[in-house]
């Protein structure tokens, strides 16, 4: 890129970082987190379940959408900035609306609405600065093109055509819409950019801790306004291990041995990796995270007596299971992260998935505290085992020069 456009738009190098406008970016979904989490717990029933999936789905493809532009241009330079500030704009309002992005609520703007022309506005945006970017790529070029052919017309089509539906049809046009997009990505092609492989690591390993960090605001939100008390301070510290147990799983080795598959890896086998192990794998991360944010904070707010509950009450029905079945789709996302890319099977965490899986009608019958501790417990009995088995190939790479 010379000559003016040098001023307008410039590549990322191979040794680029995570802008600070990129970690600015991100605050928005912070927020779109929290609002998720709570629209889970306003209504806790299966099908609000699956309507906070899908809003989550919607929100982690904005994500990750200006996570690859972001690979491609500097996002803090010349018109790229100005690109991600009108993304935020919209991000914001869509993070908004989000309790209102099925049912609208009596006076204003209409909701459901407002948050479909969001993401249109998100998606265009995005569009507009993939198209500038591949000016001097042809090979980019028809990539965006073939993408945009598909994925832009069914996700923000079905969402508006969704936005003026109820019921069964809206939930419907909401799926199609979701599972059309990542499916028509999946298809449309290899010749993507993937920049520098260490900015790509490093963006999705940061979007890993907005989402822990959401678990940690669940501890809190759910024993606000509350006195401090021993159940609290106990059931806090053990909700933080096993947010601080997730964390280990991803970071201590998997991150770093994933991220050096991908620099290893040239064209379309790199693209593949930053596709399959970060786009998809890291979704099903997210999500487990925020459902187990949500199981977090209906236990801290039973430990805490909350709603005249009682240290003897226990987490029954969708609290558990969102719980236990967040942490359990986090390490399946683990697996299936890790194997993508080295072809390695994490047989302890397909073992520790299953153990939680067969452990959750015994967690039902426990109190509260007692069904959090036994999950911090199976996590550590994990992150233990695998830390002095694999103590070895552990340090090689966590130490390698």
């Amino acid at each position: 890129m010379t000559g003016v456009r040098r001023t307008r738009i410039q590549a990322v190098t191979e040794d680029a970082s995570v802008t600070q406008l990129e970690l600015f970016f991100d605050l928005v979904l912070v927020f779109a987190f929290t609002q998720v989490t709570d629209l889970a717990a306003h209504d806790v029933t299966a099908l609000n379940m699956l309507r906070a999936l899908l809003v989550l789905a919607v929100m982690w493809w904005v994500w990750i959408a200006y996570a690859w532009l972001g690979n491609v241009v500097k996002a803090d330079e010349g018109l790229a900035r100005v690109a991600m500030f009108a993304a935020m704009g919209a991000g914001l309002i869509v993070a908004e609306v989000i309790p209102e992005a099925f049912h609208d609520m009596p006076g204003g703007w209409y909701g459901p609405l407002v948050f479909a022309i969001g993401y249109l506005v998100i998606r265009l945006v995005h569009l507009g600065m993939f198209w500038l970017a591949s000016i001097e790529d042809r090979q980019l070029r028809g990539q965006v093109g073939r993408w945009a052919g598909g994925s832009i017309t069914i996700g923000t089509t079905l969402l508006i055509v969704a936005a003026v539906e109820h019921g069964t049809v809206q939930i419907v046009l909401w799926i199609a819409a979701i599972a059309g997009d990542m499916v028509w990505t999946f298809f449309a092609g290899n010749d993507w950019r993937v920049n520098s492989a260490s900015h790509f690591a490093e963006r999705h390993g940061l979007i890993v801790i907005v989402a822990l960090g959401e678990s940690i605001v669940s501890i809190g939100v759910g024993v606000a306004g509350l006195p401090i008390s021993w159940p609290i301070a106990v059931g806090s510290l053990l909700a933080l291990a096993v947010s601080g147990l997730l964390w280990w799983a991803y970071f201590d080795v998997a991150a770093t041995v994933v991220e050096r598959a991908m620099t290893e890896a040239s064209g379309p086998r790199r693209i593949r990796i930053a596709r399959n192990c970060y786009t998809f794998w890291h979704f099903p991360m997210v999500a487990g995270i925020v459902a187990m944010s949500l199981g977090l904070k209906k236990t801290l707010n039973y430990l805490g007596g909350a709603a005249g509950h009682t240290l003897h009450d226990r987490l029954q029905g969708i609290p558990l299971f969102a719980l236990y079945g967040g942490v359990v789709l986090y390490l399946l996302a683990l697996v299936g992260f890790r194997h993508y890319a080295t072809r390695v099977v994490l047989w302890p965490r397909l073992v520790t998935a299953a153990v939680l899986i067969a452990a959750v009608p015994l967690a039902g019958q426990l109190p509260a505290m007692a069904a959090l501790a036994l999950l911090c417990a199976v996590l550590t009995v994990l992150i233990v085992w695998e830390t002095v088995r694999y103590a070895q190939p552990r340090d090689a790479v966590r130490h390698a020069h």
